[in-house]
């Protein structure tokens, strides 16, 4: 596998903060998943706002930004048993690769963070 695509986004958390208040804000940007998982955190501004960076480095790992029918909504990250932050591909992220990429073969790898002011998620592609 080779690297294809590399993305990185940054945001400050207080905007975060704001907008998770607003309930179709919430609706329009996370999966349901992700919504109820976050009732299990006591910081919900750093839980929503690293999620959020994660899906715009997601985007920009395909080159495409939130094109070709790409929602925020579509991409839904998970944790595995350790904590760890992986992106659940869904049937529509598979086509959108396979239609602009002609594999099905590939892997993401996330790395998020965070500090009091910022959150920062990266993102590589290999295909």
């Amino acid at each position: 596998m080779k690297l294809s695509g590399v993305g990185v986004d940054i945001i400050e958390n207080s905007r975060i903060k704001k907008m998770i208040k607003n309930k179709v804000f919430l609706k329009r940007v996370f999966s349901n998943y992700e919504i109820l998982n976050s009732k299990k955190k006591t910081n919900k501004t750093s839980f929503f706002a690293k999620r959020f960076a994660a899906k715009e480095a997601f985007s920009k790992s395909l080159g495409s930004g939130f094109s070709n029918n790409l929602n925020f909504k579509d991409i839904i990250i998970k944790n595995d048993r350790s904590g760890k932050p992986f992106f659940y591909i869904t049937k529509k992220i598979k086509s959108i690769i396979k239609k602009k990429f002609k594999t099905n073969k590939y892997n993401f790898f996330l790395s998020v963070s965070d500090e009091k002011n910022y959150s920062i998620a990266f993102v590589i592609f290999q295909k």
